[in-house]
């Protein structure tokens, strides 16, 4: 059983909560009777949040005045609660094959999902030190399987599973828990927003390029949109994140979505290549149909 809300009150971050799972969080969260201190990119996010009783905060965690301004917000606190947790859900989702998305385009995927996940942590880790706090970094499921056309998301997903292996262990003497949670498809304008640059990417690719991946773009839109439409609402996704939060002993790892929890239990015994095979078979049925019913080479459409 989750342990609810413990006395006196508590503050929980939640960092990209402007919209979908973080702000559906940060009212689960204020709904179980904590502070939310919720990272908004802009004022007029925030608005929505104030009426479920959460306190929006202008965050941008590549940003070090942003950062430094939430530490000092948390340190002056007037009611001198405790930090019971911090949620760092803030991340940039990226499609493309490996070859053609641009370096800088790698960059700013590392810069938010990691780097900036990274120095919110270490700004905020004396807090949750002193108040025996937690640590929730949401991961994904492309953070423990990695497939065609998802590996510069997949990789930064990847790096947030390390790191926080490493501060688990790291921060388990002084009573700080670190905890993973792995999303599969959930129902958020994140997928779509993701998408936005891949036509652009199509359009850059040399003739060359397009031979090879020229399908495989052609298919990620609907492969995206096939695997959100089957995942879970943004609310759904909030109550196991909270579970995250309040569980007295939580596990170190939570899935959200049948298929995440499906995919990533199988990858832990399955030869790679097999594991290729099935994560391939499930794309190419998003492929154009003169490429998926052979009647073309991939590079070759309509």
């Amino acid at each position: 059983m989750s342990k609810k809300l413990s006395q006196p009150q508590e503050i929980v971050i939640v960092t990209g909560a402007s919209t979908g799972m973080g702000a559906a969080t940060a009212r689960e969260m204020a709904r179980r009777g904590f502070h939310v201190l919720a990272g908004v990119r802009r004022d007029s996010d925030g608005e929505a949040l104030l009426a479920a009783g959460v306190e929006p905060v202008i965050l941008d965690i590549t940003d070090q005045d942003h950062i430094a301004a939430l530490v000092a917000r948390v340190h002056g606190d007037p009611k001198q609660r405790a930090v019971r947790a911090l949620v760092n859900n803030a991340g940039i989702p990226g499609a493309g094959p490996v070859e053609v998305v641009p370096i800088d385009a790698w960059r700013r995927l590392f810069e938010v999902n990691v780097f900036g996940t990274v120095a919110l942590t270490q700004a905020l880790l004396p807090a949750l030190v002193r108040s025996k706090g937690r640590v929730v970094n949401i991961s994904s499921l492309n953070g423990k399987v990695s497939m065609a056309g998802y590996g510069a998301y997949a990789s930064s997903k990847f790096a947030v599973e390390a790191l926080s292996d490493a501060l688990r262990n790291e921060l388990a003497p002084y009573g700080v828990q670190v905890v993973v949670v792995e999303p599969g498809g959930v129902k958020t304008e994140m997928a779509r927003l993701g998408l936005a640059s891949l036509s652009d990417l199509s359009a850059r690719m040399t003739p060359e390029q397009n031979a090879r991946y020229g399908a495989l773009t052609q298919a990620i839109p609907s492969h995206v949109a096939a695997f959100t439409k089957a995942g879970v609402t943004a609310d759904t996704a909030a109550r196991k994140i909270a579970k995250a939060v309040t569980d007295r002993k939580p596990r170190t790892r939570y899935t959200i979505g049948a298929m995440a929890t499906f995919l990533i239990r199988v990858s832990r015994f399955l030869p790679d290549r097999v594991l290729d095979r099935m994560t391939t078979s499930d794309l190419r049925k998003h492929y154009p149909d003169q490429v998926k019913y052979g009647r073309a080479t991939a590079g070759h459409h309509a």
